[in-house]
């Protein structure tokens, strides 16, 4: 996601996700991100009156967004402790059914990177945690104190696209024998003195530490999971077209992630047909479920000036058929 500090709250594309959701001044809609609410805020301003029917939802996992998100009295406002892969979940227990639009900014946020307590990043010698809910699940220093030589190996070449994967993994194993890495210091240095060569400007640990804080929180995983709930939730356009569908929204900072999504609305989007020549009834073939909108939207040079971590934020949108 996409805030600089805990104190200035800078969300990636925010006037081109909100836009992009077509927000209806009575609509329903999902921020399955809430972060520190910069996109929940903005959506809120465009909704109109609750007795219009305007009402936004939001979900985090993080309890400190949960936290934060307190200072948002507003009764058209519900903010939910739970990851985005439990959507379905949370809004049949708030007795929605469909929805008019969904926005997913997916990975870490600027206040989870800038909190040393976090562990996240290698800038700080902090507890190596990097859960993004820390009531919950495996800590980073777990994984690599009981994890195989093969598993660390998979991890930081499939998250991290570590080209010294097998280096590193061999270290990790060498190193906890004499003693528990717990730090973030002491993994980046171990890193550090693994790989020795790395692109300008990039510290060694970069990709290792992405690569462990994807695996912790299993946040491929998760995207995957929710795409398809959320395709699920949107409301369907009207016959003819005469009535836009909901929208869907998915701001995603690195390729993995991006692929995924990429991937997900353009099978929707073209379905698969049968081999040319098979004879098939065009009304026994499978339907687009969604519609591209638009070209994928990257952030403005002027942003990236502002906020340096909006450069690799790309933003998909796709509407409900």
């Amino acid at each position: 996601m996409s805030e600089t500090t805990p104190a200035a709250h800078l969300p990636v594309l925010l006037t081109e996700a909100v836009a992009a959701l077509a927000i209806k001044p009575g609509g329903l809609y999902v921020d399955a991100t809430f972060g520190r609410g910069g996109h929940s805020r903005a959506i809120l301003e465009r909704l109109g009156p609750i007795e219009q029917g305007g009402r936004l939802i939001a979900l985090d996992r993080d309890p400190t967004a949960i936290a934060a998100g307190a200072a948002i009295a507003d009764p058209r406002f519900t903010l939910v402790h739970a990851a985005f892969s439990r959507l379905d979940e949370v809004l049949a227990a708030l007795n929605i059914s469909l929805v008019d639009g969904i926005l997913l900014d997916i990975g870490v946020s600027s206040p989870q990177l800038d909190d040393p307590a976090r562990g996240m990043s290698f800038r700080f010698d902090a507890p190596l945690d990097m859960r993004m809910d820390t009531t919950q699940g495996e800590t980073a220093a777990d994984f690599l104190a009981r994890a195989e030589q093969h598993q660390l190996e998979e991890v930081i070449r499939e998250y991290g696209e570590e080209r010294f994967a097998h280096a590193l993994a061999k270290a990790l194993v060498a190193a906890r024998s004499g003693q528990r890495i717990s730090s973030t210091g002491q993994l980046a240095a171990l890193v550090a003195a693994v790989v020795r060569t790395r692109e300008p400007g990039q510290h060694p640990a970069t990709r290792t530490f992405q690569a462990l804080r994807i695996h912790v929180n299993r946040e491929l995983e998760e995207l995957s999971l929710t795409l398809p709930q959320a395709l699920g939730r949107l409301r369907p356009g009207g016959t003819a077209g005469r009535q836009p569908g909901g929208r869907l929204a998915v701001i995603s900072f690195h390729s993995l992630e991006d692929r995924i999504v990429k991937n997900f609305m353009r099978d929707a989007a073209h379905p698969p047909q049968p081999p040319k020549g098979v004879p098939v009834r065009a009304a026994d073939l499978p339907a687009p479920t969604l519609r591209l909108v638009g070209k994928p939207i990257r952030a403005s040079a002027a942003e990236i000036a502002a906020n340096p971590r909006a450069r690799s934020a790309v933003l998909r949108v796709a509407e409900k058929i």
